[in-house]
């Protein structure tokens, strides 16, 4: 059997333009207020999400223009393009690797369309390989960063030796709707923000951390919870149940049932890494997995600081949980569209 792929390194990007939550609300206000009766009383969640700022590819005055999908998908391709040239850069650099050095790309993204993908556009500037393996995922959503360092994990061990880079970035701000007055639009607009993660993997015995495990779970009937609308002015969210109820009653029994066919229960992790969705669902989290109220810091943090990107939230999380000082067996968890969850167990390098 292969041996396990280690985790080399994880690093983090933001874009140049950093919103205050204070003048995103005040911006929101000005463009819904008058126009949508319940604004007033949805504009709470600007207070109570627990968000101070996230980063954005354009400054917050370009998103209360009239924008349709062509601006839209331009501006991602321009952002995303940028963001996974630093956020792989400074993975490899961290793990004392270059771009010729790796065998295998997987990157995710589900925030705009690119064909030729990410990897495909930034491979000139990056310096990869004419030879190297190119694995676009999209759909994924909030659970992509989690997945896709679990397909990641498997593509290295298939190959043992080989050097697989996983880059997550997501533009979740392109999805800010002038058009769309809705409870789901207005609650996107005081969570979501820019970002990119990247991840460096390898079988040997160097690395931060062994990937122990990966799995996914994924709810029949719930299609309707999370996703994207799509059209002519662009990707419109989809939250048409709550979120934090669901992660509360249902997250502990699915996540144990992934550990139990890898012989582990809830009781033998010893740090859960969440993707911080929101201040709700943080708390909810919480309470599911009958932790200690306050005990998710790195979630909280990187939500006050980054919002919700989706996908490379929950690895700006590992990061922080890296840099504190990984515990012995930590479990990375996200949800996403579908309605799934995804984990990746990590044990600590001895």
């Amino acid at each position: 059997m292969s041996p396990n792929a280690k985790l080399l390194s994880v690093a983090t990007a933001v874009p140049p333009y950093c919103l205050k939550q204070t003048d995103v609300a005040d911006a929101a206000h000005k463009g819904f207020e008058s126009r949508f009766g319940a604004f007033k009383r949805l504009s709470r969640v600007f207070e109570t999400s627990g968000i101070h700022q996230r980063y954005a590819v354009k400054p917050l005055e370009w998103y209360f223009q009239p924008l349709g999908w062509p601006e839209r998908n331009a501006a991602y391709l321009e952002g995303a393009v940028n963001l996974f040239v630093d956020a792989a850069t400074a993975a490899l650099d961290a793990a004392g690797l270059r771009a010729a050095d790796v065998d295998t790309i997987v990157t995710v993204s589900s925030t705009g369309i690119a064909t030729p993908s990410l990897e495909a556009r930034a491979a000139q500037a990056m310096g990869f390989r004419d030879d190297v393996e190119r694995v676009p995922v999209f759909g994924l959503g909030c659970a992509g960063g989690v997945t896709g360092l679990g397909v990641a994990s498997r593509l290295a061990q298939s190959r043992p030796g080989s050097v697989v880079l996983m880059v997550a970035v997501e533009l979740c701000t392109l999805s800010f709707r002038l058009d769309e007055l809705t409870k789901a639009n207005i609650v996107a607009t005081a969570l979501f923000g820019d970002g990119a993660a990247a991840c460096v993997l390898q079988t040997g015995d160097a690395g931060i951390a062994e990937v122990e495990l990966s799995g996914q779970h994924t709810w029949p009937g719930t299609l309707d919870i999370m996703g994207w609308s799509v059209d002519a002015q662009g990707l419109g969210v989809i939250f048409d149940r709550a979120i934090a109820p669901f992660a509360e009653a249902h997250m502990a029994d699915a996540i144990g049932g992934i550990l139990a066919r890898s012989r582990l229960a809830l009781t033998d992790i010893d740090r859960f890494a969440f993707h911080p969705g929101g201040q709700k669902v943080i708390t909810a989290l919480e309470r599911a997995f009958s932790l200690a109220s306050g005990s998710l810091d790195h979630e909280r943090d990187v939500l006050a600081g980054h919002s919700n990107m989706s996908a490379p939230t929950a690895l700006f999380v590992l990061d922080r949980v890296i840099k504190a000082g990984l515990p012995e067996r930590t479990l990375l968890t996200a949800m996403g569209p579908g309605f799934t969850t995804s984990c990746v167990s990590l044990k600590a390098a001895q």
